[in-house]
């Protein structure tokens, strides 16, 4: 029987201690390595010899998202399976376009996320079926890059000037994508239309 050798990426040392202890009692899964920051990933990858990544969403230095799309490109042969405790459609979205193989949430049952990591080796995609379900009720994420990247800036309650100056546009720019986004969102101010693109995981 083949040995699955896998990452655990999670800032949250509790649970990143904890998947590890579960998936290490399944006889063909070994976990060869744990970091606690997306931008870890990679280098740990590399070293270990890891064949699947188990990536949590929210993590310091990148996101699990980004960290896949790294993977994906540096070391094509390695799958990545995104774990998060924030079941946001357009996550799933964002993460399959990053080159993830799988995404399932954190209350996975052990039995279930153990099998997950068996399939994305196996060169199969694993999505959750309710996320999946909400992904296409909910479709498409609607906004631009810039319209994303204002948002991002918008979270912290940034002033329109303070937003210009992170993302290096105009103020009178900036306005005009914050205006797109509210409309797109349905949202009254900007910091509602922040709020709402979090809760669907478009930023």
């Amino acid at each position: 029987m083949e040995t699955i050798r896998l990452l655990l990426a999670d800032d949250q040392a509790l649970v990143r201690g904890a998947l590890a202890a579960l998936l290490d009692l399944e006889p063909d899964i070994a976990v060869v390595a744990q970091v606690g920051r997306g931008d870890e990933v990679l280098d740990a990858a590399r070293d270990s010899g890891a064949q699947v990544c188990l990536l949590d969403i929210e993590m310091p230095g990148v996101d699990g998202i980004a960290a896949a799309e790294i993977l994906t490109e540096q070391l094509p042969g390695v799958r990545s399976l995104i774990v998060t405790t924030f079941g946001r459609p357009g996550y799933l979205r964002r993460a399959v376009d990053a080159g993830a193989s799988g995404f399932v949430v954190k209350d996975t049952p052990a039995a279930e996320l153990a099998d997950a990591v068996r399939r994305v080796h196996a060169g199969l995609r694993v999505i959750d079926p309710t996320l999946a379900t909400e992904s296409l009720t909910n479709g498409e994420n609607p906004l631009t890059p810039r319209e994303s990247d204002v948002l991002v800036a918008a979270l912290s309650g940034a002033t329109v000037a303070s937003i210009a100056a992170e993302v290096h546009l105009s103020p009178g720019t900036v306005r005009n994508h914050l205006s797109s986004a509210i409309g797109k969102t349905g949202a009254a101010t900007r910091a509602e239309a922040a709020r709402i693109a979090r809760e669907r995981g478009w930023i």
